[in-house]
């Protein structure tokens, strides 16, 4: 059996990680005959109700797990790990401006993007969930100089998921039979799903999600505003943020990068812009169509069309804004 692999979660603690540990332990994510070691990390107030997740993960009995270190320091949490789940941020709270949260994330990203600097293995893949997720992986990639900046993502894939949901039930079919949905820019309100280049499988025959939904306007309005309205509308109704499905998703995005995508598929991260794909500025963490092989991923080309480029714009200006607000002068 395989040398087992270093996965680091912080926030730990919390109600996303309580999902995606199960789902990681399962198999479901590095393989079914990979070992796993948990490194899991959170603050210190949080260090027992993490210590009841341990005991929890030691009651499933996992075939998979070889070992759990729970732990309030960085510097340990992530000491040689392969793999970093960056889950924990701060929260806004009532009354707090953007400006307040891109500050106080600053601190806890410049942070962990040090300690993983310091004690990561340089191959690691760090995947940022905790929001806003595309600018803290900025953050975290900025103050972390020797690991690639290819190696630091932001998640975009749940919204990618709910697109996805959103074609499926459109059209009466499952989500399998939907492909290429993808999400372009930020992972906010100004986020671009586009179903231009989707195919979806309907009566056995494939076409694309356009011919098959046979409705321009709903693409271009509800559709989208639905997306990126997902997020605030789980939270009215269950008064708490996405959890299941932000695990489910965290846990596709790196399965994806460490196992590859299929053929002729592509997914959504949010990936180092270097200034030369779609217009889009150089050094923003923004979303883009990707095919992920050997752990390396690559942006797929020519998708845009005039009403692409339009959208693009709308979200990289308020990434630009994030960066602007969280870095300043660090950004250039």
């Amino acid at each position: 059996m395989a040398e087992p692999l270093n996965v680091c979660v912080t926030g730990a603690a919390g109600q996303i990680a309580y999902s995606l540990i199960y789902i990681v332990a399962k198999g479901e994510v590095f393989g079914p005959e990979q070992p796993i070691n948990f490194l899991l990390l959170d603050i210190p107030p949080m260090m027992g109700v993490l210590e009841g997740v341990v005991m929890e993960i030691q009651d499933c009995a996992f075939p998979l797990v070889r070992d759990v270190v729970a732990t309030a320091d960085p510097l340990v949490g992530f000491k040689d790990c392969d793999a970093a789940f960056l889950l924990g941020a701060m929260p806004r709270r009532e009354g707090m401006e953007r400006k307040d949260l891109l500050q106080a994330n600053c601190k806890i990203f410049e942070a962990q993007g040090a300690a993983l600097d310091k004690v990561a293995k340089k191959t690691v893949k760090v995947l940022v969930v905790g929001n806003p997720a595309n600018t803290n992986a900025l953050i975290c990639s900025t103050f972390a100089p020797s690991i690639p900046k290819e190696n630091i993502t932001a998640m975009t894939r749940l919204d990618q998921n709910r697109a996805t949901a959103q074609i499926a039930a459109k059209l009466g079919v499952t989500c399998t039979d939907v492909k290429n949905v993808v999400i372009w820019g930020n992972h906010s309100g100004t986020q671009f799903p586009d179903a231009a280049n989707a195919t979806a499988t309907v009566n056995g025959e494939s076409m694309s999600v356009y011919d098959a939904v046979k409705d321009d306007n709903y693409l271009k309005t509800e559709f989208i505003a639905t997306v990126q309205q997902r997020g605030a509308a789980v939270i009215k109704a269950r008064k708490l943020s996405s959890a299941m499905s932000a695990a489910k998703a965290a846990c596709d995005h790196m399965r994806d990068w460490f196992c590859g995508t299929p053929e002729g598929v592509y997914v959504s991260m949010a990936v180092i812009s270097k200034g030369n794909t779609y217009g889009v500025d150089e050094n923003l963490m923004f979303s883009f169509p990707v095919t992920v092989k050997d752990k390396t991923w690559a942006i797929v080309e020519g998708l845009s069309n005039e009403f692409t480029v339009e959208k693009l714009m709308i979200t990289e200006n308020e990434l630009k804004g994030e960066r602007e607000m969280a870095l300043g002068s660090q950004s250039a």
